[in-house]
């Protein structure tokens, strides 16, 4: 299974306005790339995604590793008969950020029928890794 690209700017632009009113909105998430079998995406770090630390909250950046994977998922299925829900985050954050731009990349895995799996890499503006991620989406018919 590969990510149908016509229209990469098109389809970044759809996936952003997808965000509008929703948690992602909230983050900052921005998606900025796509290609056959990846998506990915931006989150600025301020202190309003901080813990109370002064660091990244751990909950920012698996919301945004969850991000980056729901959405690739969703580029994968027709939404007409199917959708794709979270089964499974699992997320090891490796390296604190106080600011600055994070950069999520979920590379496909696994493109199944019932399921998708998602390898999620977010790194700091120094291409650091910050945090590893591994998404498992379920594939629902309507």
């Amino acid at each position: 299974m590969e990510i149908e690209i016509s229209d990469r700017e098109a389809l970044l632009e759809r996936l952003n306005h997808s965000s509008a009113d929703t948690l992602m909105e909230t983050l900052e998430v921005r998606y900025v790339d796509v290609g056959k079998d990846y998506l990915v995406a931006t989150m600025p770090v301020s202190a309003r995604v901080h813990q109370p630390m002064g660091i990244l909250h751990g909950g920012a950046t698996a919301a945004l590793a969850e991000s980056v994977g729901s959405a690739a998922s969703v580029l994968l299925v027709n939404l007409e008969s199917h959708y794709p829900v979270g089964l499974e985050l699992s997320i090891n954050h490796l390296r604190s950020v106080r600011s600055g731009l994070l950069t999520a990349r979920a590379q496909l895995i696994h493109g199944g029928r019932s399921t998708h799996l998602w390898d999620i890499r977010i790194t700091n503006e120094a291409d650091q890794l910050v945090a590893s991620s591994r998404l498992t989406m379920m594939i629902l018919e309507r």
